[in-house]
């Protein structure tokens, strides 16, 4: 039987050239990073080598990257650290409907402390609107956090444009990149962003690691206390074998991102196509502004979990949404924010391609779709009325 991965906004495997360059820091260089002797002073050459490519990449300098343990640290961190470092200042954050709950849950955690939070809403597609951010700024809003791209429908936010309107307010912008970091360009400077993250796992790299990005001058509140590691701003011993694989493969997907995107975009555009040949099927995003590999709809009068589970029975791996709900039975909360009705959210496909993914991949999945889609409408009192 086929096996068909499609899920990569949720994980994607590691990259042999990744795994390579990490070995070595599992096994006879296993030094602390903080230690004077040779196998300290070994895995501290790795770490800052890790860092300048890392920094290179973001168009940043080596002392504004702290590594994390992945995106929600990173996300936690910014807004969290960023929140309570400029309180005196003002204690109003503004956010979008449609961000990760890594995101969502920080700055609602940050409410139970006293903090205001707007949250502004999106248009049909799932795009934050430049206008609506400036028409929630407030004299004492000291941080706003809009995400690069969605991770359930692909779309790509006017993150530029956002920038230039909450630097001329005179407060910090932070993106979520966890999705486009070695997808899209992410030069902090070009974007016009105080803090960016990302996670390795997102780009081929292993899990467990990631990178934030804070601009020179940026005041955070540690969440970690313990220690003196990244500049006291991320305390516990580095994870060196994690961040030399987070660097090797934002490096490879860095070189291989033009050819690589160009790939996706012809194989996301023939699943389109034909999944848009289904009666009854809403693709949910921008047709535009759209990430390379996503492909998300909705089949009317179905349940996704239904889908997810006929789909696993072929050998195709995919989801209904982000991978940090797969828990939750309640509709996506991004296609709701989009206007979708919960009945139509509840019948939501997410399939994300990938490096291995080939054309027989998409012919394969749109052989079988058709089919699964006739054979539970078949089933649903919905359909049938």
């Amino acid at each position: 039987m086929n096996q068909i991965y499609m899920d990569h906004a949720a994980t994607t495997p590691v990259r042999p050239e990744v795994l390579e360059a990490m070995l070595p820091f599992f096994g006879s260089e296993y030094g602390n990073p903080s230690s004077v002797y040779g196998w300290g002073r070994r895995a501290r050459q790795a770490l800052d080598q890790a860092r300048d490519k890392v920094s290179e990449i973001l168009g940043a300098e080596a002392s504004e990257i702290i590594f994390t343990s992945g995106g929600s640290e990173g996300a936690n961190l910014a807004i969290k650290g960023a929140a309570w470092a400029y309180q005196k200042k003002g204690r109003h954050i503004v956010t979008s409907a449609v961000e990760h709950h890594a995101v969502l849950d920080s700055v609602l955690w940050l409410k139970k402390q006293g903090f205001e939070v707007t949250i502004v809403p999106v248009d049909e597609e799932g795009m934050v609107s430049p206008a609506e951010v400036e028409k929630a700024l407030r004299p004492d809003t000291t941080l706003v956090t809009i995400m690069h791209a969605n991770n359930e429908v692909g779309t790509i936010q006017p993150i530029r444009e956002i920038s230039e309107i909450v630097r001329n307010h005179g407060a910090l912008f932070h993106t979520d990149a966890v999705q486009t970091a070695g997808v899209l360009d992410i030069d902090v400077k070009e974007l016009g962003v105080d803090m960016l993250s990302l996670s390795a796992h997102k780009l081929y790299g292993p899990k467990g690691v990631g990178a934030l990005y804070v601009r020179k001058g940026v005041r955070l509140d540690p969440l970690i206390h313990g220690g003196a590691q990244e500049k006291r701003r991320r305390a516990g011993t580095e994870n060196t074998a994690g961040i030399v694989g987070l660097a090797k493969a934002l490096e490879l997907a860095h070189v291989d991102r033009e050819e690589e995107n160009a790939r996706l975009i012809r194989l996301r555009d023939r699943l389109l196509e034909g999944l848009q040949k289904i009666p009854h099927t809403k693709v949910n995003g921008s047709l535009v502004q759209r990430l390379p590999n996503n492909v998300n709809v909705c089949f009317q009068y179905i349940e996704g979990e239904s889908m997810l589970l006929n789909l696993d029975l072929r050998g195709i791996a995919a989801s209904s949404g982000s991978a940090c709900t797969s828990g939750s039975l309640d509709p996506s909360h991004v296609l709701l924010a989009m206007g979708l009705s919960h009945e139509i959210a509840h019948g939501s496909l997410r399939l994300t391609l990938g490096r291995d993914n080939t054309e027989s991949d998409i012919d394969f999945v749109l052989q079988e779709i058709p089919v699964i889609v006739e054979r539970l409408r078949a089933m649903s009192p919905l359909y049938q009325r």
